[in-house]
């Protein structure tokens, strides 16, 4: 059995008092009639005008909601929408279930720029193994983790106001402003490297918008995640929620969740040979190009051609890819309202494929994730979980040795009393709500040319998360070696309209302070 803390539950919590967090679910918005609209929508598709929702009879929303609804024809259940309020619920139900798909709309409170104050976060219901004891032993992890945050925090913030001074010339007889900006931007950059510590337990909350089909899978699916309790219990209060505005609107259908999975047929296993394998492939790169269309070059310009009606004697194929991707020929490439997919001369960029198999940290994934036009296979993690501690430790504590002691004991304890949970017959799902943000994520992703496009040009701009930007950064090195001719005006939102349009920066008052566009790619990031 993994060793005990030395510390009591009453010595750590007596400064880091652990507070359990209740999900609280609130209807924010949503349409009035959501399922006479969508029988209404049927009809009007053999109607010779539009129907409303107030025409609906009830014959109708029998004999047309079960022929839509059972043939699959779900798309007139998607026109209603439903804003949800989610409060108190945790950042390892959203990254495993919420965000594990595309189709939702979510703002969610940043633990980038939010401090923690408070050891906020999910703590399993008693019952089964789940005991007394074992709160006691979850409640104490949770509460070390904080501590080290806060003592993370602490550590980090002068190594931060250091760089950024320097990077800023911020001197002794700099504008109060300025100096002030410094502060706030080394406390963010404290707090951003310091939640690598937090557990995936740690409460969060979020404006989230799905459609009304989506809200049907969300019910029929809860269990395919590493949360199916935390999921019944949040989407059941979703659908309770909108059960109050419509109950014809889930209930006709409601089959009930699916509960006999496929993946839960997988046996429990030690997930250290596939990740050692995966490990191997990725070699020292947090993302490696595995897949790729070679013709992509080709058939990107001949789709060109085929939209504006040229022949290739009159548009060679450098000239269609120009024409395409140089920012000075296409103003589509200086929007920043990503209009690509509306965009008759950016749509044949939909026909290059890349696939990469990448390395990040949960909380890094939980950032990339949202780019939901390059979707990734990501892991079950209670199919994949390891006995030692399996973690990515960001720059800054790298570079300094008491900052990295405190950050690696915390990876210890939160390891052992996630094993110590799982030794006394804890059930996994609960268990690995201790595992910490920095818990090593692998993953294989695509995308086409034109959403990688858009992400890489957000994310190799040195405001976006360090992970992140190390691994586009990767991504885009390796695009312009296989294909050069794709690369040449792939870079951040200042790379790509230098010399072109104003601003540069497109971040205002959140400007990095240094001159990217001058030296793109090879210009080295420090913080």
């Amino acid at each position: 059995m993994a060793s005990r803390s030395p510390y009591s539950l009453s010595e750590i919590q007596a400064a880091t008092p652990v507070e359990q967090a209740v999900a609280r679910v609130t209807l924010r918005n949503s349409f009035a009639h959501p399922y006479d609209s969508a029988i209404a929508a049927a009809r009007t598709c053999y109607a010779p005008r539009l129907i409303s929702a107030e025409e609906i009879t009830e014959k109708q929303r029998t004999t047309i909601g079960a022929a839509t609804y059972y043939a699959g024809h779900h798309t007139v259940y998607q026109h209603a929408h439903f804003e949800f309020g989610l409060e108190n619920v945790s950042r390892q139900f959203v990254w495993s279930f919420l965000h594990a798909h595309p189709f939702y709309n979510s703002e969610q409170q940043s633990q980038r720029y939010v401090r923690l104050d408070r050891a906020h976060a999910y703590i399993p219901p008693l019952g089964g193994r789940f005991g007394a004891a074992e709160r006691e032993i979850f409640a104490r992890a949770i509460a070390r983790a904080w501590s080290a945050y806060r003592e993370l925090t602490t550590l980090l913030k002068d190594d931060a106001r250091r760089i950024l001074a320097e990077i800023w010339n911020i001197g002794v007889m700099s504008h109060p402003r300025r100096i002030e900006k410094v502060e706030r931007q080394a406390e963010k950059r404290a707090i951003e490297v310091a939640r690598y510590v937090l557990p995936v337990a740690a409460a969060t909350t979020m404006v989230h918008t799905v459609s009304g089909v989506v809200l049907h899978r969300l019910w029929r699916m809860h269990a395919a995640s590493d949360t199916p309790t935390e999921a019944r219990a949040v989407i059941g209060e979703m659908v309770a929620r909108v059960r109050e505005v419509d109950r014809e609107f889930l209930d006709r259908f409601d089959d009930g969740p699916l509960e006999d999975l496929p993946e839960w047929q997988e046996p429990a296993r030690n997930g250290e040979m596939q990740a050692q394998e995966f490990d191997a492939k990725l070699a020292s790169h947090t993302s490696l190009l595995v897949d790729f269309s070679p013709a992509a070059p080709r058939v990107l310009a001949q789709s060109y051609r085929a939209v504006v009606g040229l022949s290739e004697a009159e548009c060679p194929d450098n000239e269609a890819l120009d024409r395409m991707l140089n920012p000075a020929r296409n103003p589509y490439r200086l929007e920043t309202l990503n209009v690509g997919v509306n965009a008759p001369l950016m749509r044949p960029l939909q026909h290059a494929n890349f696939t990469f198999a990448k390395k990040l940290s949960h909380s890094a994934d939980s950032q990339d994730q949202r780019h939901r036009m390059v979707p990734g296979s990501r892991p079950l993690l209670v199919l994949t979980d390891m006995v030692d501690p399996d973690f990515i430790t960001p720059m800054l504590i790298r570079e300094n040795r008491l900052a990295r002691e405190v950050y690696e004991r915390a990876m210890q304890d939160a390891w052992a009393a996630k094993d110590e949970l799982l030794d006394r017959g804890v059930s996994r799902e609960f268990a690995l709500y201790l595992l910490p943000n920095a818990k090593a994520i692998r993953l294989v992703e695509s995308g086409s040319l034109l959403h990688l496009l858009h992400k890489w040009t957000m994310r190799t701009c040195f405001n976006a998360q360090e992970e992140i930007y190390q691994a586009s950064m990767e991504e885009v090195a390796q695009v312009r070696t296989a294909l050069p001719e794709l690369a040449r005006y792939i870079g951040p939102p200042c790379y790509v309209r230098a010399g072109i349009a104003t601003p540069i920066c497109t971040e205002g008052s959140h400007f990095c302070g240094i001159k990217v566009w001058q030296e793109f790619p090879e210009i080295e990031r420090r913080i």
